[in-house]
């Protein structure tokens, strides 16, 4: 019967490990793996450490006043169900973005697994003390997985190394191929994709999948996709701190860039808006002077920047860009405008496209795609075919704008200014905007009375923006009875799902959270 009850023991520790070591290494995943970042998470969200059912491990110290030479065995099973128990309780939730099981990640879960092993080993070989040992320890396996990619750190860093080789060989093997570099606080991906679409109209096209746009991700995008027949390589560049961008130039050295924005994003990493427009504009600084860098000219942190390398602006009428867009108009099709070029010649584009924001980002690829030799009349084509990229102002058939993905101030205006413009019933769900550093509540504070106008129903997400966002609403006049709080997404669609019906109904899902927050 011991024996048993120990092996018992040993099964539900290991569920229990793989478990929850499955949750916490999806965190460290969503931290790209860097301790610094996981190490803020774990202290940002205690209340998500030290809940109830993580610690009920605890329980298991006391299996040792229960320990006798006659009764280890009851010992066991109250050890085992307990951590049974635990398991269970602690079972992930399906993840709007799950983990990626990688290859770094299949070494990192072994890793783990050695580190549970040895705990295993104690609790058999010495068997009431191992009990409360291995209680104890699974109610910090946030700190095993913490530990386990310390101990990986030194040889992922050397893997890593020999990927960033190959890439940078594999590129210096191909001068004829043209770089295009793509950063900015937002728009980056949205503009990827549509600069790809216009381009293929002329040449082959490569560009970085997804939101690929870290080193390590333009890396993978060189060695697994990049062939012969590519004349243009569209590279993503993102950053979370100073430098990131930089590494990315020296690997691929861009011939264009386009810059697309800068905001207050990502405060909380940056720590000012001046490290921001530092590092964006690493990608301006790494132009050869043969080469153009395409900046936005509606954005006044770019506006207001010195530039030394050859470049050509875009933006509004009213911006004195070189290339202006104009004369918008919008309806539940998407948008009209027209694009003029420095020499006069313009043209009227129609897209499925929502948003001037839109407009703006397609400003920018139609400058360098017309520079590399597209005509505008050429572009008339491929722009009413684009699709939004998903959850990004997306037009969904059953009333709902998906904007998911955004997650900046700027970005979260315009969706609004859309919203505002549809003769229907408009409702804003939101949880607000979060990495805002300091500046978080503000920035909801304002964005809530932004939304006072442009919107008939506000159903706030979660309890850490709503207060500074209906703090904003009532500010700007919005009825109180009209602002619905619900703990989760789930309750704020059933709220609106029951709302009474005014005609017809818009509904802008802006900002959905990721799984880390």
């Amino acid at each position: 019967m011991e024996l048993w009850m120990k092996l018992f023991v040993v099964e539900a520790a290991i569920l229990n490990f793989a478990v929850q070591g499955w949750y916490f290494t999806h965190m460290l995943q969503l931290n790209s793996y860097r301790p610094e970042r996981y190490k803020k998470w774990c202290h940002d969200n205690e209340k998500k450490l030290v809940t109830l059912t993580r610690i009920l491990p605890c329980l298991c110290v006391f299996c040792i006043w229960l320990a006798s030479k006659h009764m280890g065995w009851i010992t066991d099973a109250v050890c085992g169900g307990i951590l049974l128990l635990t398991a269970l309780l602690n079972w992930p939730a399906k993840a709007k973005k799950p983990l990626v099981v990688t290859a770094r990640v299949k070494r990192l879960f072994v890793t783990e697994a050695v580190l549970c092993a040895a705990l295993l080993c104690m609790f058999w070989f010495m068997p009431v003390r191992g009990a409360a040992l291995l209680g104890l320890a699974h109610v910090v396996i946030w700190l095993f997985v913490g530990l386990a990619n310390r101990i990986n750190t030194p040889f992922e860093n050397k893997i890593a190394e020999g990927f960033v080789k190959d890439a940078r060989r594999r590129l210096e093997e191909r001068p004829d191929l043209t770089v295009v570099g793509i950063t900015g606080s937002y728009g980056k991906t949205s503009v990827k994709n549509f600069l790809s679409a216009l381009l293929a109209v002329k040449y082959n096209v490569l560009m970085t999948p997804g939101s690929y746009n870290t080193t390590m991700g333009v890396v993978r995008t060189v060695r697994e996709m990049l062939r012969p027949s590519h004349q243009v390589f569209i590279a993503e560049m993102g950053a979370k701190q100073a430098g990131d961008i930089k590494e990315i130039c020296d690997l691929v050295h861009p011939t264009y860039g386009i810059l697309t924005s800068i905001g207050e994003q990502h405060l909380e990493t940056f720590g000012s808006v001046e490290n921001i427009i530092a590092t964006k504009f690493e990608l301006v600084d790494a132009i050869p002077a043969q080469g153009m860098a395409f900046l936005n000219y509606d954005n006044e942190y770019i506006r207001n920047r010195h530039v030394s390398v050859p470049n050509l602006t875009y933006g509004d009428a009213d911006s004195g860009a070189a290339y202006r867009y104009s004369d918008i108009a919008v309806d539940t099709h998407g948008c009209q405008f027209t694009l003029t070029a420095p020499d006069g010649e313009s043209c009227r584009y129609t897209t499925r496209l929502l948003g001037a924001h839109n407009i703006q980002n397609l400003a920018g690829c139609m400058a360098l795609a017309h520079h590399l030799g597209i005509s505008l009349q050429e572009m008339v084509y491929p722009i009413r075919l684009l699709k939004p990229v998903e959850h990004r102002l997306q037009l969904l058939p059953n009333g709902y704008i998906d904007d998911a993905y955004n997650s900046n101030p700027a970005g979260f205006r315009s969706a609004l200014d859309t919203l505002s413009g549809f003769a229907a019933q408009r409702v804003l769900v939101t949880p607000g905007m979060v990495e805002l550093g300091e500046r978080q509540d503000a920035l909801n504070r304002d964005l809530g009375e932004y939304a006072a106008t442009r919107c008939d129903w506000a159903v706030l997400v979660g309890e850490k923006q709503a207060p500074p966002l209906k703090e904003g609403l009532l500010a700007g006049g919005f009825p109180e009875e009209r602002i619905f709080v619900a703990a989760t997404l789930k309750e704020g669609l059933n709220f609106v799902n029951n709302l009474p019906r005014e005609g017809e109904r818009i509904v802008l899902l802006e900002n959905d959270l990721p799984d880390n927050f």
